[in-house]
């Protein structure tokens, strides 16, 4: 049985699932899709084609789901998919995508503080850290573990690699490569982001060919493609400095030197 305020305003389509919570003035489209033990405070809105995944908990005066604000969306199917153990606070903002079939997509336990925004057709990995007032534009991609400080914000089609760091206030118009911590305005990638590695279980041997791979490609004025088969050659036992050649060798915007 579900638990629903009775001011709540629930299109008769939607699918709720079991155990969900639905507080006080909260509005729910018809195309909604809602999973078991997720909870929603009040004053919460979810329109669109949005499935929400199983125990998620949103904040008051979130906006999930509705339609893109990219000028080029002609109408049609759009969607947003968000998975589990997901928090999504006050007046958050989640779009669905531009193109007909599209996909915006949040993954599994990350962490969405206040009035933050996540635009049309961004693919968002698991266990991520938005702060406040964090802004992604459309169609950026940001993998596992990543932590975007407060008011930072992001260009379209921006790549930001697993476990990075952006600092506060940051503005990213270029990639941002797996480990690193990039900060200020113009970004500038000022090493490695060692305390979330050593927290997440990065061992000493990993750490130290990391830190070879960041040399490489950061400290020796080598070419990127240089720097890239180096590592190959060099570090190819380790999968953390495999993932770094890869990023830099797949990078279509370039990366934040």
């Amino acid at each position: 049985m579900a638990n629903i305020h009775p001011t709540a305003v629930i299109d008769s389509k939607a699918e709720i699932g079991n155990n969900v919570s639905i507080g006080a003035y909260s509005v729910i489209g018809p195309d909604v899709t809602i999973g078991n033990d997720t909870i929603l405070k009040s004053h919460v809105v979810v329109e669109g084609r949005t499935s929400i995944g199983e125990r998620c908990e949103i904040f008051p005066f979130a906006s999930i789901g509705q339609k893109t604000q990219d000028l080029k969306f002609k109408g049609g199917h759009t969607y947003l998919e968000i998975g589990n153990d997901n928090t999504i606070r006050e007046f958050v903002t989640i779009n669905t995508a531009t193109e007909n079939g599209g996909k915006t997509i949040v993954g599994n336990n990350n962490h969405i503080m206040a009035y933050c925004h996540i635009a049309h057709n961004c693919v968002l990995g698991n266990h991520i850290i938005m702060s406040n007032l964090a802004t992604l534009a459309g169609h950026i991609i940001i993998e596992d573990y990543v932590v975007i400080g407060g008011m930072g914000g992001i260009h379209q089609f921006c790549k930001i690699g697993k476990m990075a760091m952006v600092g506060a206030c940051t503005k990213i118009n270029q990639d941002v490569v797996p480990y690193t911590i990039v900060e200020g305005n113009p970004a500038r990638t000022c090493g490695l982001n060692l305390i979330r590695l050593k927290r997440l279980g990065i061992d000493s041997e990993t750490l130290s060919d990391v830190k070879k791979s960041y040399s490489l490609v950061f400290r020796k004025q080598l070419k990127a493609k240089d720097a890239v088969e180096k590592i190959r050659a060099e570090l190819a036992s380790c999968a953390e400095a495999l993932n770094i050649a890869d990023f830099v060798a797949e990078s279509e915007r370039g990366i934040q030197r």
